[in-house]
């Protein structure tokens, strides 16, 4: 029995090509531009691999996550500055979905630097579905309320780097 893929290589890398000791393996990795270090990331300096900050230490990442909290994350990029969630329904209107995205557009905690759509499903008994973008009250209530906690999060940090 033989078998036969597409490519017919294996996924991976070959280990012919790669040294066998795992501190040369990532040196290598480093040198090719596969992979960062730990404490350049820490200290924000940029290396040949990028500046990479974590998205914990951003207060309107972490404001708009425990905002939408109670909703299902379809996609949380934060390299991409998106946060987009799943079709949520309230259980006691079967017909109508809500989904919301936030897109950030600075790191800083200010109203422009996010902005919040929200987008209603309405499906009939058919299942034929109508999508409209109604961004506007609840968009609007949900950026006040990610705004609030990121500036009470940037408070508190800022309070814990004076002591």
């Amino acid at each position: 029995m033989t078998l036969n893929s597409c490519g017919g290589k294996l996924p991976g890398g070959d280990a012919r090509e790669n040294p066998p000791d795992p501190k040369k393996r990532v040196q290598k990795n480093l040198e090719e531009g596969k992979g960062f270090r730990l404490n350049n990331a820490i200290k924000k300096s940029v290396g040949r691999g990028g500046n990479f900050e974590f998205a914990s230490s951003n207060e309107l990442w972490r404001a708009s996550l425990d905002t939408l909290d109670f909703m299902p994350l379809a996609l949380a990029n934060y390299s991409g500055g998106v946060i987009v969630t799943d079709w949520y329904s309230d259980s006691e209107v079967n017909n109508e979905s809500v989904k919301i995205s936030v897109r950030f557009l600075s790191n800083e905690v200010r109203a422009d630097a996010l902005v919040v759509k929200v987008f209603y499903k309405n499906c009939s008994v058919q299942q034929t579905c109508k999508i409209t973008d109604r961004s506007s009250v609840l968009s609007e209530e949900l950026t006040k309320k990610i705004l609030n906690k990121a500036a009470l999060y940037e408070k508190e940090n800022k309070s814990k780097k004076k002591k």
